[in-house]
């Protein structure tokens, strides 16, 4: 078997102090941490399209990483090549878990009948790399946004005949994910939203992708699919108004059509960034709705204004990520870096050194949501600020069952409420530096 990496060895840990490139310093995959490994923490995945498949390109230029593998490239030799691939490089770092688009699997026909005809041979290949090794897929999904024919979305599209190639683009991808064994399916609505009200019906647009779902749903369900649907959120680009703009949205829309039982949330950093959240705010507002499911680890660029899609490297940010994934009971899902290595970073050797920033920048985030929780004073503060509510009144408050009267009566009988107690988020964001870095 071809080695496609021969100038990488295998990726260990080494700890802080070393100087090796090619080890991690801070991700010991078996280091203990409130009661679990690391590895069960933070179950990392690659994503086949940026790893296998990014090659650098952007709007003013050509590609400039070469993602060819020895093989003429859209064959199904190329994809072929591309698995051999991409199991050698999670084998050398030691990562359990791919996720995939159909497309970043096989090249496109022009039709259907030949594209569901090569996935299945490319799955059959992927299936025996998986018996071979403990590696296992995080979840699928169908891209439904490059194609011209996603012009104006899939199931918000106008088209009849487009909103069954969506259909028909799902089923597959669910037949494919339930054959490896997928944990989940994600539906992320790149072009399911509008650019002008002018020439949209929003509300039969809402519509169709609720009925899409729901279909998806039944179809998943009917073979063996025991896993979650992700819906993951994106205000914009590359439509201008995306229905599933940040988690708050996309959970009320998952409610409005009875979904919520069905689906939790993927969510990626970046995104965030771009809805004008931060990564927590997100991961709060899934968590407190019961719908945190899988993380698309990666961080945006705030001078740029678009999805840049780059490796995690602030370590503040991972450590908030990973307090909020801890407090909510870790993911059902796993930790997809969703991310793609610099367009100067092109050789092989760079996606090896993304992949250790990325994983060790969230190891420093877990040991440092663990100093944090075992610390308390962080989760002292926010239980005494909202003391006031153990009182009996406010227990009644809090059980539903005080009335407008009672509490009108009270303010009116105390005239003045006093100001509520200090925030003190300045001392809070000290307390944090203090426990990080003493």
């Amino acid at each position: 078997m071809k080695e496609y990496f021969q100038e990488v060895p295998q990726i260990k840990y080494e700890g802080a102090q070393s100087k090796n490139p090619f080890a991690f310093k801070f991700y010991d995959k078996d280091k203990i941490v409130l009661g679990k490994t690391m590895q069960e923490h933070l179950p990392f995945a690659l994503a086949w399209w940026h790893a296998m498949c990014a090659e650098g390109v952007d709007m003013f230029g050509r590609g400039t990483a070469d993602k060819s593998f020895g093989q003429k490239p859209a064959t199904m030799e190329h994809a072929r090549a591309k698995v051999d691939a991409g199991f050698e490089f999670m084998q050398k770092l030691g990562i359990k878990y791919f996720c995939w688009h159909d497309v970043d699997l096989v090249p496109e026909a022009q039709d259907i009948n030949q594209t569901n005809a090569m996935l299945d041979e490319i799955s059959d290949y992927i299936l025996g790399k998986m018996k071979d090794t403990d590696i296992k897929c995080l979840w699928g999904t169908a891209n439904m946004f490059s194609n011209p024919r996603f012009m104006n979305g899939a199931g918000s599209s106008n088209s009849l005949d487009v909103y069954c190639f969506a259909c028909a683009q799902i089923k597959k991808a669910l037949d494919i994910t339930v054959k490896l064994g997928g944990k989940g399916y994600v539906f992320w609505g790149g072009r399911e939203g509008y650019e002008t009200l002018l020439n949209t019906d929003v509300a039969f647009e809402l519509e169709n992708i609720a009925t899409l779902m729901k279909m998806a749903v039944d179809y998943g369900r009917g073979i063996g699919f025991e896993g979650d649907f992700y819906i993951e959120p994106k205000p914009k680009e590359p439509m201008k108004h995306q229905y599933d703009f940040d988690a708050a949205t996309a959970i009320g829309f998952l409610k409005a059509h009875n979904l919520d039982k069905d689906f939790k949330l993927n969510i990626e950093a970046n995104h965030a960034t771009l809805a004008g959240h931060t990564f927590e705010h997100e991961l709060r507002i899934s968590a407190i709705n019961n719908m945190l499911g899988s993380i698309d680890a990666n961080q945006g660029d705030l001078l740029l204004g678009w999805d840049t899609d780059e490796f995690p490297w602030d370590v503040y940010q991972t450590t908030m990520c990973m307090l909020e994934v801890i407090q909510a009971g870790g993911l059902s899902g796993g930790f997809n870096f969703d991310a793609k290595t610099r367009r100067p970073s092109y050789t092989h050797k760079d996606m090896f050194h993304a992949f250790i920033l990325g994983m060790d920048a969230f190891a420093l985030g877990l040991l440092n949501a663990e100093k944090i929780i075992k610390d308390g004073r962080l989760q002292q503060f926010v239980k005494q600020r909202y003391s006031s509510f153990d009182s009996p009144l406010g227990q009644r408050v809090l059980s539903h069952n005080a009335t407008l009267e009672e509490l009108s009566l009270r303010a009116c009988q105390m005239k003045q409420p006093e100001l509520p107690s200090s925030g003190s988020q300045e001392s809070l964001q000290a307390l944090v530096n203090q426990i990080l870095f003493s």
